[in-house]
Formats: C-alpha cells, sequence, structure tokens
C-alpha cells in the first residue's frame, strides 16, 4: 500500500443532477457517495473514482449499439443482392424497359 500523503479529491465537476438511475451527470457518484464523501477514507474513495469511470464508460457505451444498428441495416439495405437470391426471384420485366429502337428487323 502506498503512502497518502494527500485528501483524494471530489470528482465534482459542478454538475449536480441526477440521472433515471440516480447517478450524478456530472460524476456519476450515486447520492450515498455523494452525500459520505467527506467521511470515506481514502482507499474507499479512490474506489469509488473507479466504480465512477465503469459507470461513465458503460453509459458511452449503451449509445453505440443503437448507432451499429442502424449502419448494419443501411448497409443491408444499400447491400448489392446476391446471384443465388435472384434465381429464386421471378424476373419482372415491363415493356417500357426495354428498348429495341437500334435494333434492325
Amino acid at each position: 500500500m502506498q503512502l497518502e500523503f494527500f485528501d483524494v479529491p471530489s470528482p465534482c465537476v459542478g454538475i449536480c443532477q441526477s440521472n433515471e438511475k440516480g447517478y450524478c451527470l456530472g460524476c456519476m457518484r450515486t447520492r450515498d457517495e455523494r452525500q459520505d464523501w467527506i467521511k470515506l477514507d481514502n482507499d474507499t474513495k479512490q474506489k469509488v473514482i473507479k466504480r465512477c469511470v465503469q459507470r461513465k464508460k458503460r453509459q458511452l457505451n449503451k449509445n453505440k449499439p443503437k448507432v451499429v444498428e442502424e449502419i448494419n441495416t443501411l448497409a443491408l439495405e444499400t447491400a448489392q443482392p446476391s446471384l443465388l437470391d435472384s434465381l429464386n426471384a421471378p424476373k419482372t420485366t415491363h415493356e417500357s424497359d426495354l428498348d429495341f429502337s437500334d435494333f434492325e428487323l
């Protein structure tokens, strides 16, 4: 264990609002962690800060899958159809799609 000469500073960044899970939007501490900060020893304060970092990472990663899903959906919509799929699908042609003006009979 390392000797502690200085007190662990509070991770507060001045955004003191709680999200839907009760974590502070600024520092990601719980209500109890914020209220008991002064009473905690330095080892416990460091553990709280590590938990806050993990919570922040989870919050940031929570939004990423949605973006990945949207990109995958867009890629599927714009992807070239498979040659194997076209064999099973009925081919539809319209007379307006055919242009025989360059051919002579």
